[in-house]
């Protein structure tokens, strides 16, 4: 395999993505090391949303909170709230809690191993931890995202379907990892899976070890990695409401544990299997108001789909977080969408 890591080596010096989390290889080659905070911030926002997605957060985050021991020390609720666009709530509370940890238990300095990052609440013993370790720290640490496993089970045409496979896809990987340039192989595996082993339409006539790829003899390089029918997500129907003060919407924050947990939300339902009746919307609502609906909106998370039914009003409520319209971005996508459907006249 000595052949293809210097092709693939040498693909990454000439062609690696210019992201604002990454030291350029150029530049690692003359000693410069990745900052960890960014590394792990960046890995926190790759786990659910693309890089062309991931990026303008990541700037706009690192603009008002360029280093963690910031992150860790009183800033979370609102760092919390800038996190809500991206889809990953639960990871958010995980965020603070690693930025606090490094802060209170490290002097605000990342562990230099993968063994002291996966001690850290909410790395655990999975990529994160392993991209930190190489990436910033140039510790020879097996990454496997799915860009590597797709890289993986191409290069190796693994039959086994995914995720039954992800064991078999990191052990290749493993067999891969040297001592040399760790944390440029890190990268150089996810690029040439984002930028040439393409889900879609692999580009394999500009895959430098193209030669060494088991899938491309076999004629049919994109059916790689199989993959196992996936089941029709449930769908589930609930109200939200939207309830005004001149200005001003009506917010509550989620309990802390659950799915959007401590975000900010309109005030909304249960979610169920049935459709909500008149009746039941309007004895749930949050306050005793003049309610009229005005629509539904879709949603999709990643485990099941979510139909809101929409009631406005405007009126008085307790224990609510009165918010101007112009600052609803603080809201997660699905009451964001909902927000913004239930106020379109009045916008």
């Amino acid at each position: 395999m000595t052949d293809l890591r210097a092709r693939l080596l040498a693909w990454y010096d000439a062609n690696a993505r210019d992201l604002p989390w990454r030291v350029r290889p150029r530049d690692r080659a003359a000693g410069m090391r990745a900052d960890p905070y960014r590394v792990w911030l960046s890995e926190v926002m790759l786990q659910q949303t693309t890089v062309p997605h991931a990026a303008p957060y990541f700037l706009k985050f690192t603009a008002r909170l360029a280093h963690g021991r910031r992150l860790g020390g009183g800033v979370g609720r609102r760092s919390h709230g800038r996190l809500g666009g991206l889809g990953y709530y639960a990871r958010a509370r995980n965020l603070l809690a690693c930025a606090r940890a490094v802060a209170d238990e490290h002097g605000a300095v990342f562990p230099d191993t993968e063994e002291g990052l996966r001690a850290l609440p909410g790395l655990g013993p999975y990529t994160t931890a392993a991209a930190v370790a190489a990436i910033a720290f140039d510790e020879p640490a097996n990454v496997v995202d799915g860009n590597v496993e797709r890289v993986m089970a191409r290069l190796f045409a693994v039959e086994a379907p995914l995720p039954d496979a992800k064991l078999e896809l990191k052990r290749l990987a493993a067999a891969l990892v040297r001592d040399e340039r760790p944390g440029d192989w890190a990268q150089a595996l996810m690029d040439l899976g984002a930028m040439v082993c393409r889900p879609k339409a692999p580009l394999c006539d500009r895959c430098p070890v193209a030669a060494h790829c088991a899938a491309l003899e076999t004629g049919a390089p994109a059916t790689y990695p199989r993959r196992t029918a996936k089941a029709e997500r449930p769908h589930r129907y609930g109200v939200a409401y939207v309830l005004t003060r001149g200005e001003e919407v009506a917010l509550v924050r989620r309990p802390p544990k659950g799915l959007l947990g401590g975000m900010l939300a309109l005030p909304t339902s249960d979610w169920r299997a049935a459709r909500w009746s008149e009746a039941e919307a309007l004895a749930v609502a949050p306050a005793r108001a003049d309610w009229r609906g005005v629509g539904e909106v879709e949603h999709g998370f990643t485990h099941f789909t979510l139909t809101l039914q929409l009631w406005r009003a405007d009126g008085q409520a307790e224990g609510v977080v009165w918010t101007p319209r112009r600052a609803l971005d603080v809201l997660p996508s699905v009451f964001l969408k909902a927000a913004r459907a239930g106020l379109a006249n009045l916008l």
